[in-house]
């Protein structure tokens, strides 16, 4: 998923880079109210998973690998804000440290793994759980499908990226079959990742979990009614 330098003209380079700017700024501001003392060190295991999984690379078809993105992951842990902030700076790491994905295409992959996967996996999410039984264990499913949407979503916005700005001599619609395609297998594996990881940080501390926090005070609600 990670656009290395060169791949997109420059116009589009720069826009997605005001878009990842603007993003990170907004990130920074709605991340003060998820994040208290309680739940920040969260957020630097959350990062540091991320960055972790991203290095290990799972083999899909014909020479093709992925990785999980983390988006959802650190959506549902410590919240839609934090989750931009966090993929944001390994994002950053690995950019500048380890040339994976190109600088000038570090807008790029923000907006892309960043902002659209991380947005479009949390709508995903707690639409999810508005119909889902009000209960933590679902949770980690509604997570494992947010996750599944996020990937292809973010491959299909690379593709109309590359739509309106590709260098590379390769017709848009294979691009875009073979984005998709591809990322959908992705997407089963960050699924299932998802889900464990989910599930394991529900079932010990749902309190830490930012995307069970509604459904702790619910149920929390509804004893105090019933001892009332």
């Amino acid at each position: 998923m990670h656009v290395p330098d060169g791949f997109l003209d420059a116009p589009t380079s720069i826009a997605t880079g005001v878009v990842a700017v603007a993003g990170v700024a907004v990130a920074l501001r709605g991340a003060r109210k998820e994040l208290d003392d309680r739940t920040a060190p969260l957020a630097g295991l959350v990062a540091t998973f991320v960055f972790a999984a991203q290095m290990i690379n799972f083999p899909v078809a014909g020479g093709t690998s992925g990785h999980l993105l983390g988006g959802v992951l650190a959506a549902v842990l410590a919240g839609p804000f934090t989750a931009v902030l966090c993929l944001s700076v390994v994002l950053l790491v690995q950019a500048l440290l380890m040339a994976d994905g190109g600088v000038t295409a570090l807008g790029t992959n923000i907006t892309l793994m960043g902002i659209v996967g991380v947005v479009a996996g949390w709508l995903v999410f707690r639409g999810l759980l508005s119909v889902l039984p009000r209960r933590t264990s679902m949770v980690a499913p509604a997570a494992a499908v947010a996750a599944l949407v996020s990937v292809p979503t973010a491959a299909l916005a690379f593709a109309a990226l590359f739509v309106i700005g590709g260098t590379a001599p390769v017709d848009s619609g294979k691009v875009l079959v073979a984005m998709v395609g591809w990322h959908v297998v992705i997407g089963i594996g960050e699924a299932v990742i998802t889900a464990l990881v989910v599930g394991s940080v529900v079932a010990s501390r749902p309190d830490l979990v930012h995307g069970a926090r509604h459904l702790l005070a619910a149920r929390e609600l509804e004893i105090r009614k019933a001892v009332a």
